[in-house]
């Protein structure tokens, strides 16, 4: 039996089913909540099936936790015309959780495109801090509790759990998605809501690598650089994403890729046909690229035209090597032809080749290596200001398990915040006694 399981643990005002980051942020927020105002301490329950809590958020970050980002806004997001989102995030703006994980003694710092790491460089720091506060605030936690059950009988809900019957007057789901099923994510949360009469939207991974037909990345398999993707779904508009790309023996992985993955992923849900194509030009249109083609025949005509695509271009010798070669196949290798000998078609296919190269996408690489999931509890069904069930009242959603994803670099850990902390503020409100 868990040391932190007491006989009195049987009956609580509130359960929350997950014990990762939304799941623990809830917790804190609805104890702190509560105690500002003046109430006597409600009975808070957080049970999680797991035997240790925050595992997806050690292993997040490369495991240094990248917990939010400088700059969040609904347009970080892939359904950022839904004013749900924009009105939760609103209820934490990101100064106010670097505040909060500053009083729990987890001071961050700015890296890079606005991401938000401890100072320790250490997940570990982060799971230590809010398991503490929750502990402190005298939230109770049981692990090892898999919840298997949740039903309503009159004026309480009840679960069926691994360590027996628990009733409660609310109940939170904070059980996340699919993704990293390592760290316990198994979509039950999924099936509670589904049997509360809630819309799911097809779940599918997201933040993933892709997996490439064809050999033209196994040339490159370790070299990254940077570049656009853009997805086009048959009939919608097409979206563009950037960032680093690294090349696998795979197929593809880094920001653009994962970035890029969601919008695959949601086509092939759809049954919509998609085209992927990438420029490793991110910043010259193709009319620019023709041009200095161009001027390289000129300026340069005895230059091997790998050699040049490399040095005009800022890319990696193996990418000059690679995209000549493919370009311009042949008996002459692309990569061995001289600048000046390009026909006007062959300028063409390079142009191509640089600025919008088709990419034969497999397949993502799954659930193992998503970082989030797309797709969940449909918003529509929720409410922005509680995060309360509009179908099932005092049932709550955070987290993951909604239907919110985000791009890469601290977003969808800030949506987990946001969520919780508006979570907790409607439940403080709602305790009795």
């Amino acid at each position: 039996m868990n040391s932190e399981i007491t006989a009195s643990t049987r009956d609580a005002d509130i359960a929350i089913v997950g014990g990762g980051a939304a799941g623990l942020a809830t917790a804190i927020f609805a104890a702190r909540e509560v105690r500002a105002k003046g109430g006597s301490p409600k009975r808070i329950v957080l049970l999680d099936g797991a035997r240790t809590l925050g595992a997806k958020i050690l292993v997040s970050g490369g495991t240094r936790c990248n917990v939010t980002n400088a700059r969040v806004e609904a347009a970080d997001f892939w359904n950022a015309a839904s004013p749900f989102v924009r009105q939760v995030l609103r209820a934490l703006p990101v100064a106010e959780t670097i505040a909060f994980f500053e009083e729990i003694g987890v001071a961050l710092k700015e890296e890079p495109l606005g991401k938000m790491f401890p100072v320790t460089n250490r997940s570990r720091t982060v799971v230590d801090a809010l398991l503490g506060e929750a502990r402190r605030l005298g939230v109770v936690i049981e692990t090892g509790c898999r919840v298997l059950e949740l039903r309503r009988e009159a004026d309480r809900w009840v679960l069926e759990t691994s360590l027996g019957t628990k009733r409660v007057a609310r109940v939170v789901l904070a059980t996340g998605g699919l993704s990293l099923p390592k760290t316990g994510s198994d979509g039950v949360g999924y099936r509670l809501a589904k049997a509360q009469g809630h819309s799911i939207v097809q779940p599918v991974p997201a933040l993933e690598p892709l997996v490439l037909a064809g050999g033209f990345h196994a040339a490159l398999s370790g070299i990254a650089h940077e570049a656009t993707i853009r997805v086009s779904r048959a009939g919608e508009k097409a979206v563009t994403v950037g960032g680093s790309l690294l090349w696998t023996h795979f197929g593809i992985s880094g920001p653009a890729a994962l970035d890029a993955s969601r919008f695959y992923r949601r086509a092939k849900a759809d049954d919509v046909p998609v085209t992927i194509t990438l420029s490793f030009v991110p910043d010259l249109t193709s009319e620019a690229v023709d041009r200095q083609i161009q001027d390289a025949a000129r300026e340069s005509p005895h230059t091997k035209l790998a050699a040049e695509l490399s040095r005009r271009f800022g890319l990696p010798q193996a990418v000059g090597l690679a995209l000549a070669d493919h370009a311009l196949p042949g008996q002459e290798r692309g990569r061995d032809r001289l600048v000046g000998r390009i026909t006007r078609e062959e300028r063409r296919a390079l142009v191509t080749a640089l600025t919008a190269m088709p990419l034969d996408v497999a397949d993502g690489r799954g659930y193992n290596f998503a970082e989030v999931t797309s797709g969940g509890v449909a918003t529509d069904e929720v409410s922005p200001k509680t995060m309360e069930s509009r179908v099932a009242p005092g049932l709550y959603f955070v987290g993951e398990i909604l239907d919110v994803d985000g791009r890469l670099g601290g977003f969808n850990f800030q949506w987990a915040w946001a969520s919780a902390r508006v979570a907790g503020r409607a439940l403080a409100l709602g305790a009795k006694g």
